[in-house]
């Protein structure tokens, strides 16, 4: 056997996940890793469905590229938990499973008699984790959120955005994408990995309580860390990480018009390295006066930074993109290329490491590239086994196959509303 032809690292397992925008992450993550993850959507499917862009621009349901992005490897039922039949039939699942996952608001669950402490009555071991924008206590839980909020107040907006020199009184800014749900769900699928592992030396399933603030709080690189150290407040700085101090440039902008990243000169100029710079440069009678003798000390080298970050700044002004950030990596120094998104997509490294992935949709006869895995496992490989789910796509497979249901009684439940 190959090792794509082995099973993932988390086959074996089932998770019932009942979650929006604020946990699909985790569960995708659990299902491209092997996992047997059914979703459970409300009747009609679940509000992320909406979420645009949809293929080829026509809003629609099963349309949704973001709904098939956090979804793959997924099946899909659709079950009304506010319906004593709905309850009834999640119930029964629950002890065929490992993991629930869910993201309803703090509360709900319970007073619909589907707390951890009911359903692990059925199933002692199964551990159960919710995530929720502020965990199930405290003095916020029941606030409303968004995850632009969550940035706000998580503090990742106050470090994000434009240096006070290249834009006075800036405001802070937001990364897009989502980036409190993925801060969530890697949390959560952490503490689900543990909470496995816990229950194998153990043999007892858990409850875990996941608060997406908290997980945003965690993720904001030192700036907490600065705060309760030494009382400074990181400021924001252009294109780089935010810090206390003045830090220098770290973009450069190149003959062709783009940009290069070379992360903080101050921590990258040894005295050899700058000289092999100056040599390169010189060449190109660009050196100005580096080669001087002065800058084979690391004192004179951090004193005038900012001049050598000028002279620097200069020479890739006549360099093209390609090549600017290039010359830096033979010299050993983590540059990079800033680059859009579909140059992210063509981009040769990625594909010969087979990142992209394509994935077939037989319901419309086409196969589609999605972004692939973020590492290659040799024994245990992580694949999109599916497509997402269509609406209630699996009801008869679960429902019938494993519940034992006849059609008919799952044709009664649907038009009474049950699924």
């Amino acid at each position: 056997m190959t090792a794509a032809d082995l099973p993932g690292p988390l086959h074996g397992l089932r998770v019932l996940e009942l979650c929006d925008e604020k946990g699909q992450f985790c569960g995708k993550l659990m299902a491209d890793l092997g996992a047997d993850v059914i979703k459970v959507e409300p009747l009609g499917g679940q509000s992320t469905r909406t979420v645009g862009p949809f293929l080829d621009d026509v809003p629609h349901r099963e349309r949704s590229l973001a709904f098939w992005h956090y979804n793959t490897s997924k099946r899909g039922i659709t079950l009304n938990p506010e319906h004593n039949g709905g309850q009834d039939l999640f119930r029964r699942l629950v002890p065929r499973a490992d993991i629930v996952l869910e993201s309803y608001a703090p509360g709900y669950l319970p007073g619909l008699g589907l707390g951890y402490e009911a359903l692990s009555a059925l199933n002692p071991g199964l551990i159960m984790c919710s995530l929720t924008p502020f965990g199930q206590t405290g003095p916020w839980r029941d606030f409303h959120t968004s995850d632009l909020l969550h940035l706000a107040a998580g503090g990742q907006m106050a470090g994000s955005g434009y240096d006070p020199d290249d834009v006075p009184d800036a405001p802070p800014i937001a990364p897009g994408g989502g980036n409190a749900w993925h801060m969530g769900g890697h949390y959560a699928y952490m503490a689900i990995l543990a909470a496995l592992y816990y229950r194998d030396m153990s043999g007892e399933g858990q409850y875990i309580d996941v608060s997406i603030h908290e997980a945003c709080a965690l993720t904001t690189e030192s700036h907490v860390t600065t705060y309760n150290y030494t009382g400074q407040v990181v400021r924001r700085h252009t294109g780089r990480a935010a810090s206390p101090d003045d830090s220098d440039k770290a973009q450069m902008a190149t003959r062709d018009g783009r940009w290069i990243t070379i992360i903080r000169p101050g921590f990258q100029l040894t005295p050899a390295r700058l000289r092999r710079m100056a040599e390169d440069m010189d060449s190109h009678g660009m050196a100005e006066d580096l080669l001087h003798e002065k800058y084979q000390d690391t004192q004179v080298i951090q004193e005038n930074l900012e001049h050598i970050g000028q002279v620097l700044s200069n020479f890739i002004a006549q360099l093209p993109q390609d090549e600017a950030w290039q010359w830096g990596q033979k010299l050993g120094v983590p540059w990079g290329s800033v680059r859009s998104l579909d140059e992210i997509v063509g981009d040769e490294h990625l594909q010969a490491r087979g990142f992209f992935t394509d994935v077939e949709h037989p319901e419309l006869g086409r196969s589609f590239t999605y972004p692939g895995p973020a590492a290659i496992y040799n024994a245990s490989p992580w694949r999109i086994v599916r497509r997402a789910p269509l609406i209630g796509e699996h009801n008869p497979e679960i429902f019938c196959d494993e519940l034992g249901l006849s059609k008919g009684e799952l044709v009664a439940l649907r038009e009474t509303g049950v699924v």
